[in-house]
């Protein structure tokens, strides 16, 4: 198996890509809005990528987060909200507001399910801060760490609830960065005692099944390395110091922050101590270069890649998504409420 996560070109498989992912057999799929269509044409296509190597347990993922991370859409989809609407509730109710979350993700979930998907890459445990970049913006829970692991600990709970695994990124920390990864390379000038306020939502959420790294160098740590592509923040920072022993993702290699060509820029990170390298873009010669610089996934890394699908499953549970989209609205309403007082 590949040790690699690869996009789609469109809303069906050609037979070329049938036949490349058959024989490079990737560990998972992403899914982006090239890739969808309707209910219908979503449901045959990830059942189309199980059907490649019979894998009825398989990693197809997609970035829905809520806001403006979404790649199912309305009117097909219901619009879910960013993470800011919970933090604003939170202000006035903290249990309501991981209630409302929790039912939010499992709403999410449920439809992600129904089509098939087995893993959405949230929660986003990326402390804000002030004056930094928007990248991360409202799509965080908050400024204060236990407030974004409680928020966080709520989503997990509520995919997992719908038979969804879902991705605390962007491992060690993106509150800090002053620019955009997708654009360019952000430095975090943070001293290591500062950079524990990042940290504290991942080592409180550590148990969770997959990871997603970010594109960022930290000089506390390795000035020289972004932390997708290092050794020492992989081994020291997140498996030692957070104690996360899950799946741990590559954010997309095609982004900016990273130099070299894609599947270079995958070996690096396969090698930092990375499980997975996730490419998103089906550029065919980025996938063989990756398949041709790659090991097989190693027998850690299946490991933790069989324990996160342990939970996951298609299943059809849209009778139940009304309610839990109602209740996530009359909570969040009490916020709305206490703006407008």
């Amino acid at each position: 198996m590949t040790p690699a996560i690869f996009g789609l070109s469109g809303t069906t498989l050609g037979a070329d890509e049938r036949a490349f992912f058959s024989d490079a057999d990737p560990a998972g799929y992403i899914l982006f809005g090239r890739n969808v269509e309707s209910r219908e044409q979503v449901r045959a296509l990830t059942d189309a990528l199980r059907a490649i190597r019979g894998r009825d347990k398989l990693l197809i993922t997609v970035d829905q987060e809520g806001g403006r991370v979404a790649r199912l859409k309305p009117p097909v989809w219901p619009a879910f909200p960013a993470g800011a609407a919970f933090e604003r509730l939170y202000d006035l109710a903290p249990a309501s507001a991981i209630e409302a979350a929790r039912a939010n993700a499992e709403a999410l979930g449920a439809e992600l399910a129904e089509v098939g998907i087995t893993c959405t890459h949230a929660p986003v445990l990326d402390v804000r801060q002030p004056g930094a970049h928007d990248v991360i913006g409202d799509r965080a829970y908050g400024f204060e760490p236990l407030r974004v692991a409680a928020i966080g600990r709520a989503v997990l709970d509520g995919l997992a609830r719908a038979g969804v695994v879902g991705t605390i990124k962007h491992i060690p920390g993106h509150g800090r960065a002053q620019c955009d990864s997708h654009k360019e390379l952000p430095t975090v000038c943070a001293s290591a005692e500062e950079l524990e306020n990042d940290l504290a939502p991942f080592r409180a959420l550590a148990h969770a099944p997959i990871g997603m790294t970010g594109h960022i160098i930290f000089t506390a740590w390795d000035a020289d390395r972004p932390a997708t592509q290092s050794p020492l923040v992989i081994e020291q920072i997140i498996r030692r110091s957070i104690g996360f022993d899950g799946l741990l993702l590559t954010d997309d290699l095609d982004m900016e922050a990273l130099s070299g060509s894609v599947p270079e820029r995958a070996e690096l990170a396969i090698s930092a101590g990375c499980d997975i390298a996730l490419n998103c873009w089906a550029k065919v010669d980025d996938m063989i270069g990756i398949c041709e610089r790659l090991p097989t996934l190693s027998g850690a890394g299946a490991a933790r890649l069989q324990r996160a699908l342990a939970g996951a499953g298609v299943s059809n549970r849209s009778d139940e998504i009304t309610a839990l989209i109602a209740k996530r609205d009359a909570l969040l309403a009490l916020a709305s409420a206490e703006e407008r007082a």
